[in-house]
């Protein structure tokens, strides 16, 4: 199984990072299973503006820089989603890259791990509103810490 875990912030202070490794450190003890850190932070990606939905849209000519996000996703059998909660909500980076996504997540189940003051309860409400839509089926239990990530997972994700 091809695992990719979506590291969803960009922020310089971020604490994703440490989690998604924590996550990845977990999946090597799945049998089988090749594991690829996608980090947010190598894509730079524009705000989405294209006419038409992805979906929608087979003529569509996706920026060259999103494109490499979405071949990233394309051949994972499986994802996981690290998301911190900001405002209530999951990253404005994270959207934006789900949003050039049209059929890389169809049929693949998708675990959501979040982080925040309630746990990134609110985070994970609004991805399951979102995946959804582009066919994805996420795991009806989240991972879900309240914890100061920096204090309890090292920069190893231990």
């Amino acid at each position: 199984m091809k695992l990719g875990i979506i590291i969803g912030s960009v922020r310089k202070e971020r604490v994703s990072d440490r989690v998604a490794k924590w996550v990845a450190n977990e999946a090597q003890n799945l049998e089988d299973t090749e594991v690829v850190m996608i980090d947010l932070i190598d894509y730079k990606m524009p705000f989405f503006d294209e006419a038409v939905s992805p979906q929608y849209n087979p003529k569509r000519q996706i920026d060259p820089e999103a494109k490499k996000f979405v071949d990233a996703i394309a051949p994972l059998d499986a994802v996981v989603i690290v998301t911190p909660e900001y405002n209530r909500s999951y990253s404005a980076v994270l959207k934006n890259a789900l949003d050039y996504l049209d059929f890389q997540l169809s049929k693949k189940p998708v675990q959501l791990v979040a982080h925040g003051s309630t746990g990134g309860a609110q985070a994970v409400s609004h991805l399951r509103a979102v995946l959804p839509g582009l066919g994805a089926i996420t795991n009806p239990t989240a991972v879900m810490i309240t914890d100061r990530v920096g204090n309890i997972i090292s920069e190893e994700g231990e």
